[in-house]
């Protein structure tokens, strides 16, 4: 039994509040178990130097953690932005821009911000996920206001951890089955059960294929979940 109860293949309460910010042109407040992150989405009238006068936009994000996001005090990154964050923050877009038509977005770019108010495992997760509603919500907005005339958005997308503890394979590992994983691993897919990406590390003992297998069928049940709530929240703004 985990410690929070759940069946090894079930995910934590998951739970997307939108339009959490006023001011943003997408806005998500995701919640899985304690984690919590605010995804918002701007729109930005300029594009990298290297789209510029190709009529074709971008998507990028940025992703931050509060100081007393976890259980000590982390240091703000205010000079210098650390390997880690630079890792998770090309995982977020890497992955959102999976799923986005830039020749229908025009010249514009779409900012993702993924800021951890609490971290108990699974944050980039939680980012991509919700980062995906915040960014479907600012180009409904757009589709709406005549800015653009198709949505650029091709399929959803959602994340999702998987891992190896005690030799049994979990879904959605929270913090403290994270933290003593034999086996970590992130799985991105889109609303259509392809892969975006797989990040997958053995911290102790290597795993066998048919342990990678149990990971990937668990992790595309997961994001099918997330997906499904992802689409239940967009039908309702």
């Amino acid at each position: 039994m985990r410690a929070d109860k759940r069946a090894f293949d079930e995910l934590r309460k998951t739970k997307i509040t939108p339009n959490v910010l006023p001011y943003a042109e997408g806005s998500v407040l995701i919640e899985m178990g304690k984690t919590k992150v605010i995804c918002t989405a701007t729109v930005e009238d300029k594009v990298p130097a290297f789209l510029r006068g190709t009529g074709t936009g971008w998507v990028t994000a940025e992703y931050a953690m509060l100081p007393r996001a976890t259980q000590t005090r982390t240091q703000r990154e205010i000079q210098r932005v650390s390997g880690r964050t630079q890792e998770i923050q090309r995982l977020i877009g890497r992955s959102l821009r999976a799923v986005v038509d830039f020749s229908k977005l025009g010249e514009r770019q779409l900012m993702i911000d993924c800021d951890v108010l609490m971290a108990d495992g699974g944050t980039r997760c939680a980012s991509i996920t919700g980062g995906f509603v915040a960014m479907a919500i600012a180009c409904q907005k757009l589709l709406k206001s005549g800015v653009i005339k198709e949505n650029p958005i091709i399929s959803e997308v959602a994340a999702v951890s998987v891992g190896i503890v005690q030799n049994n394979v979990l879904l959605d590992l929270c913090y403290d089955e994270d933290s003593v994983a034999e086996v970590d691993m992130n799985i991105v897919c889109t609303g259509k059960g392809d892969f975006v990406e797989i990040q997958g590390t053995a911290e102790h003992t290597p795993f066998t294929l048919d342990q990678m297998s149990q990971m990937i069928e668990l992790a595309r049940k997961g994001t099918g979940e997330l997906i499904e709530m992802q689409r239940e929240v967009l039908g309702k703004v």
